[in-house]
């Protein structure tokens, strides 16, 4: 072969792979322009908010509702959040402040809304999906890192997203009576997909799965138990009940309810002062950007955490000042699946700044556990939320 052949050749290849370095390049732009400013994939992980939005649901997180959230810590590996593998895919050599464009309207009451879990700024590397803070709180520091540390600390942009319906805006007071939500003195509505646990007393014989399953209930988390018989704890929404109550092997259905206050480790504030349990809550005040509270000792608990962590100022001096003026709003949120969430009851406020987004479009929904085509949900394809 001539020099001349040769040189062309070896040109054809390189511009060949110019041409897709530039195509690669130019995808990996627009992707991430699309995912900063318009939408970002998103896989519901667990059934927390059933029967509204379910396990291997993959959604598509519109950010133009509430304003796109830009980057804090902008070198990131493209196409990943906080991981690849099992490493961090991001450096904090380069961290920005806050900043997120203007929305068409704030977080609202009956909005289900992805964020940043608080309690995600400390990870446990041996045990990642574990709630750091929690875990403190239960068996103390020095065990919990001796058992799954070292720890790491998350920025807030990084950290593990959460899907969640927010159930009180900023300013407003809430209060959980029986397991059903009160807000400023009014029982609020209970939505379609919202769903307690119940107790469900059979025959002796087990209920035919492929009747529930029609129902929507997940059968996936249910426990029959002989000794009962019949269901400890079946999540159902109020047209389940309805129905489960009808059938002609279901002797009593009761609702599982822990008003017994918890112990104080478990549910928020974590503090002995507070006698609250996940089904009787509050009441509590959601703070309000520029609202101002008066602080005391009894109250603190309540606050601490927001001014120390969220608004990074000073509770002592806070205290001494004998109140405190909040910087940013704070959403209360819960999961559908009231009797089977660790939300707000158990880790407090979730504040403006973590708001990622709000659920638009259901893409694609896969049931896990079960062989394809059998896993595929095709009713809720396309599904807009």
């Amino acid at each position: 072969m001539s020099r001349r052949k040769k040189f062309r050749t070896k040109s054809k290849v390189l511009n060949w792979v110019l041409d897709w370095l530039d195509a690669i390049l130019f995808a990996v732009v627009v992707v991430t322009v699309i995912n900063i400013f318009l939408f970002q994939s998103f896989k519901i992980p667990s059934s927390s908010m059933e029967s509204s939005l379910y396990t291997g649901d993959h959604l598509f997180v519109g950010k133009l509702t509430y304003g796109a959230r830009l980057p804090m810590t902008p070198l990131t590996i493209p196409f990943t959040h906080n991981v690849i593998g099992k490493k961090e895919s991001y450096s904090t050599a380069l961290s920005w402040k806050y900043r997120r464009l203007p929305g068409f309207r704030k977080v609202r009451a009956g909005d289900c809304v992805v964020f940043g879990f608080p309690n995600g700024d400390t990870v446990l590397t041996k045990s990642p999906v574990e709630d750091y803070h929690a875990l403190v709180r239960f068996f103390g520091r020095e065990a919990v890192l001796r058992a799954y540390g070292p720890a790491i600390a998350r920025p807030m942009d990084k950290k593990d997203h959460y899907v969640k319906r927010c159930v009180a805006a900023a300013g407003d007071t809430l209060e959980i009576k029986d397991g059903l939500v009160w807000v400023n003195g009014s029982q609020q509505t209970v939505w379609p997909g919202v769903q307690l646990s119940y107790r469900v007393v059979t025959t002796g014989r087990e209920l035919n799965p492929k009747t529930l399953e029609k129902l929507g209930v997940n059968t996936r988390e249910l426990h029959f138990l002989r000794s009962l018989p019949g269901y400890p704890d079946m999540p159902l929404t109020e047209k389940m009940l309805a129905t489960v109550k009808e059938l002609p092997s279901v002797v009593s259905v009761e609702p599982v309810l822990q008003t017994v206050p918890s112990d104080y480790r478990e549910v928020f504030p974590h503090s002995p002062l507070y006698s609250w349990s996940r089904d009787s809550f509050g009441p509590l005040w959601i703070p309000r950007k520029g609202a101002t509270v008066e602080l005391t000792e009894a109250n603190l608990p309540l606050y601490e955490r927001i001014i120390r962590d969220y608004e990074h100022s000073d509770v002592e001096a806070a205290l001494a000042a004998g109140s405190y003026t909040f910087k940013q709003d704070y959403y209360f949120m819960m999961g559908d699946n009231r009797h089977n969430s660790l939300d707000s009851r158990y880790w407090g406020f979730v504040p403006e700044d973590h708001i990622v987004g709000r659920p638009a479009l259901i893409w694609l929904s896969t049931a896990p556990g079960r062989k394809f085509p059998d896993n595929v949900r095709w009713s809720r394809f396309f599904k807009f939320l």
